[in-house]
């Protein structure tokens, strides 16, 4: 997968919204106010629960890593990934799991109506 790929499948996600927080790197991609990928032109970090962003590295050891820019605190739950390092399956996989994790965090956080 390249760039354009993951931006374009990043932008195809409910409610994404695009993003520059940063600068023009990394693009990132928010949905429910919480920043799920974040996209530079040869890797993407993408969001995801503490369980499966484990499972993930020790599957993919040396390829899988840490968010390698998260403050210590984020680190667990992003992971960095080579665009061209895994199957184009695996990335996706991996980009609709993080999606999902937001909006299961933006969904949980939302304050609840009283009948």
């Amino acid at each position: 997968m390249d760039q354009e790929e993951m931006l374009a499948l990043c932008a195809g996600m409910e409610g994404a919204q695009e993003a520059h927080p940063f600068g023009p790197y990394p693009i990132c991609f928010r949905a429910g106010g919480r920043i799920f990928a974040q996209v530079y032109p040869d890797k993407v970090t993408l969001r995801c629960d503490h369980a499966m962003a484990e499972q993930w590295r020790a599957e993919y050891p040396g390829v899988v890593v840490r968010g390698y820019h998260c403050p210590p605190a984020q680190a667990p739950y992003f992971n960095t990934i080579p665009l061209a390092g895994v199957e184009d399956r695996l990335l996706c996989e991996m980009a609709i799991h993080a999606h999902q994790t937001v909006l299961f965090l933006a969904r949980k956080k939302a304050p609840q109506r009283r009948a």
